[in-house]
């Protein structure tokens, strides 16, 4: 397949996955309340969303392996391209995260259309500060976790979705109450954009600007932890070399 052809296969399944990844949050959410009839904070409801939602990001880590690297999560193809070439990384910047944000924009229109009584999407329940430090924190942390998964356990496909879904799901329990616990841009601007709080500088410090921060500094982190061991053998001999040549010097 041409690089033309795959860049646009990509496109198309990155628009794909992020309607569909705002939409499987809400038909889970319809699954566990109205259907099974549980309430809001029922212990056997938690546990029945939380294990369907490991489910839904096995789903998609598959569709993600199907389309050869489709994503509906902007900090996903950011963290890549960071580490590739430039112009793989103008690609990600102009076409694939705005493909994925209008999916989710598309996704969340939809959805209003066919939900009206559907709520809001992620809250910012704190202030700024606090709410950005949370997104960071969260992002910084998934994406060392991500890496580190795909370095060191790239070949296999169950353990390491396994890692990164409990993982995810962990971590959106932990900020679920201040922010929503998102580490998704794309997705909060869809809901962001369906109320017109799109350009808010709320939305766009907390659930943009700070994970893109975080995302970027989690690159430079786990770079110097999973530094490759050839590069700190050379690195290694380079000193071991330094005093000998000194000593024929003298």
């Amino acid at each position: 397949m041409s690089g033309g052809g795959r860049r646009r296969r990509l496109l198309a399944a990155d628009f794909a996955m992020s309607f569909m990844w705002v939409w499987s949050g809400i038909l889970l959410k319809i699954f566990v309340h109205r259907i099974l009839g549980y309430g809001a904070h029922q212990f056997e409801g938690e546990l029945i969303r939380y294990s369907v939602s490991i489910l839904n990001m096995f789903f998609f880590a598959f569709l993600s392996k199907l389309t050869s690297g489709g994503a509906y999560n902007p900090l996903t193809v950011l963290s890549s391209a960071i580490s590739g070439d430039f112009s793989n990384f103008l690609f990600t910047l102009g076409a694939r995260i705005p493909a994925q944000v209008v999916g989710s924009v598309y996704g969340v229109r939809f959805v209003m259309a066919a939900f009206p009584e559907i709520g809001r999407g992620p809250r910012l329940n704190v202030d700024i500060t606090k709410g950005a430090l949370t997104e960071g924190f969260l992002t910084f942390a998934i994406v060392i976790i991500s890496i580190c998964l795909s370095k060191n356990i790239g070949n296999s496909f169950f353990m390491k979705t396994w890692i990164s879904s409990v993982s995810k799901l962990s971590l959106h329990i932990l900020g679920s109450d201040l922010t929503g616990g998102c580490m998704n841009p794309a997705s909060v601007m869809g809901w962001a954009f369906a109320h017109g709080e799109h350009i808010t500088k709320e939305h766009l410090i907390v659930y943009w600007l700070a994970p893109v921060k975080a995302t970027l500094a989690a690159v430079w982190v786990a770079g110097m932890l999973t530094r490759p061991k050839k590069d700190e053998a050379s690195a290694a001999k380079k000193v071991d070399a330094r005093p000998m040549k000194s000593e024929k010097s003298d």
